[in-house]
Parts: C-alpha cells; sequence; structure tokens
C-alpha cells in the first residue's frame, strides 16, 4: 500500500531522516513513536509530498512509493489529485491547520470541492456528523470553538473523502482525558479496516490503536515490533528509556526518564551519546534494523538490543544438606532493576551473598558481562549494598577511608586520584565534600547520611551491577524515598543494573522493571513488575509467596 525505502530529508545539509525503510500493510495502523524533535512530523510532511513545496532549503531523497507510484517524482498537478481522495493528513497543530477567516464547514467542503463534488455541502455536515463534531456550529469560526472541536473538524477534513491512507499526526495532543477518550474511539471507527500511520509521542494513544509500534530517533528507527509486545518487552535502550518516562495507570515503574537530550548525529548509531551500554563501533557505524530475539521484531542495534549484564544458570548454595539456593537460574539486563521479593527465609539474602562471591557456590555458575565469576576484576564491576549501614562500614574509618577503601584495595589511582573520585561520588550521592565532613566517623552521622555512605562505597568503582539487600528497611519513609530517587537518578545516568531485594511489595512496585518470586530456595515466578503484581491483588495465594 505505502512503502518507503532509502528516505533521506535534510535542511539546510542537516540530515533529519536517514536511510528510512517503512512498510505500512494495507488494512493495519502503524504508530510512530518517539521524542519531540527526533524528525516524526517531517516524515509525515515527505509522505505527504510537503518538503519539497514547503521549503527551498529542503532536500529529499529516496522513495515514497503509494500504490506502486513514487510521490517525490509527482507533479504538484499529480500530488494535487491524490490528495484527501487517497492520501490524507490530520496535522498536528490546529491552530495553525485550520484558516481563522473560513467557517468549519466551508473548511471540511474545501477537499471536496477540489475534486468538483456537487454534493460536498451535504457530504461535509454528514462527516461533521460522524466525528461527534456540533452541526450547529458548523458555520462557526475557529476561534468560537473548543480544542476538541478543532480536533474533530481536522479529522472531518481528512477523512470526508474516504482516502486509502491517512496520517494522524498527534491527533490527541494537547487534550483533556475526557476529550483524548472521545477521539480514540472516533479514530478506532473511522480507521477500522483501512490502512493509517499514526505519529505521537502520547504511548496510551499508541496502545488503543495501532497494531505495530516503530521507534523513531535521530531520524531513524531503531525498533519495529507490535504494539504489544514493544510496549511489555521493549528491545532497544532508547525504546525502554521512552516507556519508562511516559506515566501510565498500568506500568508499575515510569517517569524515570533517559540521560541527554535529543540530538542529530551524522556518523554512528543516533542514540549511542545518550546510551549506557554503547561499544566503540557505536561512534563510527549506523546499525541496520535486523530481526531480533522475536520473530516479529527488529531492532537498529550493534548489540541485538539490551544485553544480558549478569547470568544465574543453575545456582546452588547448600549448608549441609540444607539447600538454601535451590538450581535458581536468573538473568539481569544492563540498565534495568530486578526485584527479588519473598517471604524471609527464602534464600533471597543467600542468593545475593553467592552471586558477590561472599559466599562459597556449591553447583551452578554465574557470568557478569558474558565472562564467569572470578578475581578483583570481577568486583570492579559488581558491589552490593547491605541491610544495616552500621554494620557494613567500620567504626575506626571515618568517611574519606570508608569511601575510599574499595579504591585502595583494587590499587586504583594516586592518593591524589582516590581524593577525587571520593569527593565525586560524595557529591553523586548529594553528600558533602568539605574536609570537615570528610574526617567525620558512621556514628556522627544520620541513618540516611549513612546509608548514603554505603551507596557512595558502593559506587566508588563505577560498577555496572549493584546488589541492594534491603537497603531502606530501616529507613522513615521520607528518607527512604530520597534513597529510592537517588539510585533511580544514578541507574538513568550510569546504566547501572540494579539487583534489589526486599519484602515491601508497595516499593517493588515504584522501582521494578521486572519481579523474580523466591519461595524455599527456588524461583517460583518472574515476569514484568506489573504482569506479577496484577496476578498478586487477583490472588491471595499471592500473598504468602510475597512475604506479606
Amino acid at each position: 500500500m505505502l512503502e518507503i525505502s532509502k528516505l533521506n530529508v535534510s535542511y539546510g545539509g542537516r540530515k533529519i531522516i536517514k536511510e528510512l525503510d517503512l512498510r505500512l500493510n494495507k488494512g493495519k495502523i502503524l504508530s510512530i513513536v518517539g521524542e519531540s524533535g527526533t524528525g516524526k512530523t517531517t516524515l509525515a510532511h515527505s509522505i505527504m509530498g510537503l518538503i519539497k513545496e514547503r521549503s527551498e532549503n529542503g532536500l529529499i531523497q529516496g522513495e515514497i512509493l503509494l500504490d506502486g507510484n513514487d510521490i517525490n517524482k509527482m507533479s504538484k498537478e499529480e500530488l494535487r489529485i491524490i490528495r484527501w481522495s487517497k492520501l490524507s493528513l490530520v496535522f498536528q497543530n490546529v491552530e495553525d491547520a485550520l484558516n481563522p477567516v473560513y467557517t468549519i464547514l466551508d473548511q471540511v467542503k474545501e477537499p471536496l470541492l477540489e475534486k468538483n463534488d456537487r454534493e460536498s455541502e451535504a457530504k461535509a455536515i454528514y462527516m461533521l456528523e460522524m466525528v461527534g463534531f456540533p452541526v450547529h456550529r458548523a458555520k462557526a469560526y475557529p476561534h468560537q470553538l473548543s480544542m476538541g472541536e478543532k480536533q474533530k473538524a481536522l479529522i472531518a477534513m481528512a477523512f470526508v473523502c474516504d482516502p486509502e491512507v491517512v496520517i494522524l499526526d498527534e491527533p490527541t495532543s494537547a487534550m483533556d482525558v475526557i476529550s483524548k477518550e472521545s477521539v480514540i474511539k472516533l479514530l478506532k471507527t473511522l480507521c477500522k479496516d483501512r490502512t493509517a500511520l499514526l505519529i505521537t509521542h502520547d504511548l496510551t494513544t499508541a496502545a488503543s490503536l495501532s497494531d505495530n509500534m516503530a521507534i523513531l530517533y535521530g531520524g531513524c528507527i531503531v525498533e519495529l515490533a507490535p504494539t504489544s509486545l514493544l510496549l511489555s518487552e521493549p528491545g532497544h535502550p532508547y525504546s525502554r528509556g521512552l516507556i519508562r518516562s511516559y506515566p501510565d495507570m498500568d506500568r508499575t515503574k515510569d517517569l524515570q526518564g533517559i540521560k541527554g537530550t535529543p540530538e542529530f548525529i551524522e556518523n554512528g548509531c543516533p542514540f549511542h551519546r545518550r546510551c549506557t551500554q554503547s561499544i566503540d563501533i557505536c561512534k563510527d557505524k549506523r546499525p541496520r534494523l535486523i530481526a531480533g530475539n522475536h520473530p516479529d521484531r527488529y531492532i537498529a542495534c550493534h548489540r541485538g538490543g539490551i544485553v544480558p549484564l549478569l547470568e544465574v544458570r543453575g545456582l546452588v548454595k547448600s549448608f549441609g544438606d540444607f539447600k538454601a539456593v535451590d538450581s535458581v537460574d536468573l538473568t539481569l539486563f544492563e540498565g534495568e532493576t530486578l526485584t527479588l521479593v519473598g517471604e524471609s527465609g527464602a534464600g533471597k539474602t543467600t542468593l545475593a551473598k553467592t552471586i558477590m562471591g561472599l559466599l562459597e557456590i556449591t553447583d551452578g555458575e554465574i557470568y557478569l558481562e558474558g565472562e564467569k565469576m572470578k578475581g578483583n576484576a570481577f568486583h570492579r564491576r559488581i558491589q552490593m549494598i547491605f541491610q544495616n549501614p552500621g554494620e557494613s562500614i567500620s567504626h575506626r574509618l571515618n568517611i574519606f577511608e570508608a569511601v575510599e577503601e574499595p579504591l585502595r584495595i583494587q590499587g586504583i589511582g594516586s592518593k591524589d586520584d582516590r581524593f577525587i573520585a571520593v569527593r565525586k561520588v560524595l557529591s553523586d550521592v548529594q553528600l558533602l565534600t568539605d574536609d570537615e565532613f570528610l574526617k567525620r566517623y558512621p556514628h556522627e552521622l544520620s541513618g540516611g547520611e549513612a546509608q548514603r555512605i554505603v551507596i557512595a562505597r558502593a559506587l566508588v568503582l563505577n560498577p555496572k551491577l549493584i546488589i541492594a539487600d534491603e537497603p531502606t528497611s530501616s529507613l522513615d519513609a521520607s528518607v527512604q524515598a530520597k534513597i529510592m530517587k537517588l539510585l533511580n537518578n544514578i541507574q538513568e545516568e550510569r546504566g547501572l543494573s540494579i539487583l534489589f531485594i526486599t519484602h515491601n511489595i508497595a516499593l517493588a512496585r515504584k522501582i521494578s522493571d521486572r519481579i523474580a518470586v523466591m519461595q524455599s530456595g527456588k524461583i517460583v515466578k518472574r515476569g514484568s513488575s506489573s504482569k506479577i503484581l496484577e496476578d498478586y491483588y487477583k490472588t491471595d495465594d499471592n500473598h504468602t509467596i510475597l512475604g506479606s
């Protein structure tokens, strides 16, 4: 129906769309999702043939085939013929899209008049009725209407000629919840069995309307998959960051954000400067969109998408004949929070200490970034935050000595280098860095300050993985909130992976990407936090399993 091949769009020598390939299948809705400024509207205007007409500085290359005919090669007259009848657009900004000196009826009639339709007024009124516009106000001017009414008028204009393909550019932006629900319901009806391209940053609208979703960043598609799959199991680091950023009633971990701001990069992966798992090749070579780890998923990432950081295979820890950890398999991905929950005595802390190397493995294997656990190099990349800061910091060491100790043990840097590193990490965890504070001892600190010292000590080696064993259980609610916000911010900035251990289900709900439930030394359930907690609230038996 509509096929885009090697599309490039530039403004003033700056590439906004890069080598983009995309196909819209007949009768399906594809959503294009991304932050503001990633090229979504430029893509919509390119398909409509508006780029070369709109800007002398605009340069467009590649093919946009509609029923086999290239839109980029069409004359103005040919474009005029296909617009509205074969291909139409619901513009993003209603204030700019509607002409202030024409009535709504005149503007909805205009596409029909372009086609010399003698029944233009009757069809325009019928279409306004279809979209739920108050027809008695059809002769009103745009400034006399509400935002919702103006949006419905634009939708009526786009559908009045019964087009084969419709582009919906942010059709629900800046709407209140009730108006948005009304427009989504309307678009579901109008787009049934019709080919449509939905361009939006609103994940709720995309989830409600589209069959498939493409994530656009820096003018490139970084992931393409069925909408439900992509929203529940994002495969690209940018997709995950985007979904985490969006507030949603059904999602458990949100509003975390992505470090940095959107940018257009000429070479390499467009996301590499903001990506926490980028490697050298990401800076120089742009990845192609290739098949991912699911038959219907395509990802543009040199590492194949979000990579596994910690892999635990068949892990057993026995004390005599008692198996405290019994054949546990666990995978923790780069930059995610996996929360381990379960009743007291389930084996959570034993599992954590065994992964850390504090307890000897009875059987099984542990891999960090694909390498078997061993030696000091392993402990540079994995650190632990213990439950009680009073027990995990030596009272004989002042703050500077306590935070510096991991660097000394690892033989990292000179004394001056270590001093700089300690002050930086203390600043990162929002503590003082002056000489007077550095000379204090643990007993002179509040509970929240002591826990931040423990976190600073764990972070000073710049590890890839933190195991946090009930790190806030002894803190009051306000300090707990600050500590968890701090960990989330550090995770966002560094791409830190966190294995979080807790029996607090409310806390697990707020911080987890995934949850694993442990009982009697075994992992008995695992999955996305929203799915696990949905089951938890449905089934009384799970209250015992989750230890609450």
